[in-house]
Formats: C-alpha cells, sequence, structure tokens
C-alpha cells in the first residue's frame, strides 16, 4: 500500500473509532488481507475503495472484540467467591483473563484447549491440523507468557 492509502485507511479506522494506539494494528490487518486476496489471484479493481471496505470491517471487528472483553470481565467479577479463595481468587481469575488475551491467537488456542477444554496434546494437534510438536511449542511458549504475566501482575 502507498502513503495515501495507508492515510486513507488510518482515517477509516480512526472514524470508525478505533482508538489511535490501534491504528496501526488496523492498517496492518488491512494490508495483510489485500496481499492474501492478491495471493489468491483476486486482486480487488479498486484497491482503494476495497481497502476503505475492509477497514470499516476491521473496526467492526475491533468494537466487536472490545465487547467481548467487556462482557468477559463483568461475567468473571459476578463469579461467586469459591470456598476459601475469595477476593484473591477473583483477581487471579481476573489476571489469567486478561493474560490469555494478551496472548497470540495460536497460543490462547492451545492454551484454552489444553487446561480448559482438558484436551490431550495428540487430540489438539488433531483438531487444529498440526504436528503434536507445533502445539507443545506453542503450549510452552504460552504457559511461560502466562506466568511471566501473572509475576509482572504480582498476582502469583
Amino acid at each position: 500500500m502507498d502513503a495515501a492509502l495507508v492515510d486513507r485507511v488510518r482515517a477509516v479506522l480512526a472514524l470508525g473509532g478505533v482508538p489511535y494506539a490501534e491504528l496501526q494494528d488496523g492498517v496492518q490487518q488491512v494490508g495483510l488481507r489485500l496481499l492474501e486476496a492478491r495471493a489468491k489471484g483476486d486482486p480487488p479493481r479498486s484497491p482503494a475503495a476495497w481497502c476503505a471496505v475492509v477497514a470499516t470491517r476491521v473496526a467492526a471487528d475491533w468494537h466487536r472484540a472490545r465487547r467481548r472483553d467487556e462482557r468477559l470481565g463483568e461475567r468473571l467479577t459476578a463469579l461467586p467467591e469459591p470456598p476459601g479463595g475469595g477476593e484473591e481468587a477473583r483477581v487471579l481469575a481476573l489476571a489469567v483473563a486478561e493474560g490469555l488475551d494478551a496472548l497470540p491467537e495460536k497460543q490462547r488456542q492451545v492454551l484454552v484447549l489444553r487446561f480448559y477444554a482438558d484436551l490431550p496434546v495428540a487430540r489438539i494437534a488433531e483438531e487444529l491440523d498440526v504436528p503434536e510438536g507445533t502445539v507443545k511449542s506453542r503450549l510452552h511458549a504460552a504457559v511461560r507468557a502466562m506466568r511471566q504475566r501473572l509475576r509482572t501482575d504480582e498476582v502469583v
């Protein structure tokens, strides 16, 4: 994308309510989708118009994700206190939820499938159609990142 097109995409994202700090991520998402379209052999006739439409979809996705995160936080804070856990357990649950959101999608997938769905590594590999070694390495990286985040946030 040339500079004028990047500016146009940035403007569409900003008008769509995407915060300034996240505009560059949105521009990269639009650029990636443009590259994917070209790689499929289906380049848009008018890249400027196409990018504007995709940017509006990226902005809508951003709002959906934000609402989902807010609902998740509300559900976690509304959970009854576990016996003996009290406020500390609630703080830990919120920290884990925030940590999951901060992980890359592929790491988040394997972590949720392994520890929340209680699937073995072989089944996760089968479900995601990746080798078991890939699942293990993603899981290792995700667990390490979560531990670091929880230590940094002084939750554990």
